[in-house]
């Protein structure tokens, strides 16, 4: 065990030698020119499995923007993606993706433990970036991806989604407006079922799943080298070794929400309790969660379990002088969009007697679309690395409370080694 941690941190030390060297090479390199309304934005994709192909058909749906590459270890996606961008230049090996000069902008759609590889890298290159959620795995790298990010002139959009929502727009205005007054407590939820024998994110291996259509050693780029499984390569959001469980699917766009709607910083302290309650179908991380998130003068309480979609999803502010409540229904998994959505302010009659109750519907706004109107005009786009890391480190330590059994504070979680098992 000390062998492999000593092994670990090795590793860990080369790559982020390179990439810091790659980075300074980056930053060596004129920024791109500034394009206009009617310059086709070029773009390729990293990471094309489902999530990956929502996005990208998202992304070619707005004006100008051209598709010219794509990278996934698995070549099924290759065939997958040329049924709706047929010229698409597909590859296994994402630096060959990189290393292309006429590529404005890279969409990172991978499996949770490469982002952090693929983020630092399309920075290295050059190219702007939309990386999807969870920014990263592990605190480290979160850490490391800021101080990239801080460090480039990149355009960088993270893919929290609700950043981008009317509601959050609603709510922040009913906040800034005083309405609320002092809050102390935010309650949020989000339920899911499935049929019997049927777990959550669980797929069936298809039969070309194998060593002759799937580089392997790719995926495992920066994890230790093991036997070929296509059951984990498939269903990686099972395992801790690629994934974060539910609170980085799903709480993350729920906590970044109440981050930004509230102007928190980072929790001090966090608890989960839960456990793989429902289907016994190999899973490692637990289907029902309890997370309780303390910041100054408030709690962030999180709620969610796999075997009852009856509540949707929401979430409560609650405040001395009124409430906020917004609610929708259950989210598609793919692309993360509700099946409604409403919000509500209630105030408190006691405190705010000639308060009255409202509801907003303030449309939202296209997440992607949002990220190219910002490469075209070098703005900072809805969700930034900011939002993407305070989100990160929030949902993380929820996870190290979880696998430790106990209360983390903000000072141990940033102390703390990753577990791949």
């Amino acid at each position: 065990m000390e062998n492999e941690t000593s092994r670990r941190k090795f590793l860990n030390g080369v790559v982020a030698g390179t990439v810091a060297g790659q980075l300074l090479h980056a930053r060596a390199l004129p920024t791109s020119k500034v394009l206009g309304a009617n310059d086709r934005i070029r773009i390729g994709i990293i990471g094309a499995g489902d999530r990956g192909q929502e996005d990208l058909k998202t992304a070619i749906a707005v004006p100008n923007v051209e598709c010219v590459a794509m990278a996934d270890v698995y070549t099924r996606r290759h065939d997958q993606v040329r049924k709706f961008v047929p010229n698409v230049e597909a590859y296994t090996d994402y630096r060959k993706l990189l290393d292309r000069k006429d590529i404005d902008a890279v969409i990172v759609a991978s499996p949770l433990h490469l982002h952090a590889v693929h983020f630092l890298a399309t920075l290295a290159a050059g190219k702007d970036l939309y990386s999807e959620k969870t920014m990263t795995w592990s605190i480290p790298e979160a850490v490391r991806c800021r101080k990239a990010a801080q460090q480039s002139d990149r355009v960088i959009q993270i893919g929290l989604q609700h950043e981008s929502s009317g509601a959050l727009a609603d709510a922040k205005r009913w906040i800034d407006s005083g309405w609320l007054g002092n809050v102390s407590q935010v309650e949020s939820w989000m339920s899911r079922n499935t049929p019997h024998g049927k777990g959550e994110w669980v797929r069936p291996v298809p039969d070309d799943c194998n060593p002759e259509h799937v580089d392997w050693n790719l995926f495992l780029e920066n994890r230790p080298k093991s036997a070929f499984d296509g059951y984990k390569f498939i269903n990686w959001r099972l395992f801790w070794e690629f994934s974060g469980g539910n609170t980085t699917e799903n709480m993350i766009h729920q906590i970044a929400w109440i981050i930004t709607a509230l102007n928190l910083d980072l929790p001090s302290s966090a608890t989960m309790m839960g456990g793989i309650f429902l289907e016994k179908d190999g899973r490692q991380v637990p289907d029902t969660i309890a997370v309780t998130l303390e910041y100054p003068g408030k709690t962030v309480s999180w709620q969610s379990t796999f075997g009852n979609n009856q509540f949707g999803l929401g979430e409560r502010i609650l405040g001395r002088d009124g409430t906020i409540e917004h609610v929708s229904g259950s989210t598609d998994m793919i692309t993360g969009r509700p099946s409604h959505e409403r919000i509500f302010y209630y105030p408190q009659k006691m405190n705010r007697p000639d308060g009255e109750a409202q509801t907003a519907d303030t449309p939202n706004q296209n997440h992607m679309a949002n990220f190219f109107d910002c490469v075209r005009s070098r703005k900072q786009p809805n969700a930034p690395v900011e939002i993407g890391y305070k989100s990160a480190i929030a949902v993380l330590m929820a996870n190290i409370a979880y696998r430790e059994k106990r209360r983390i504070t903000l000072e141990e979680a940033m102390r703390y080694e990753p577990k791949y098992a």
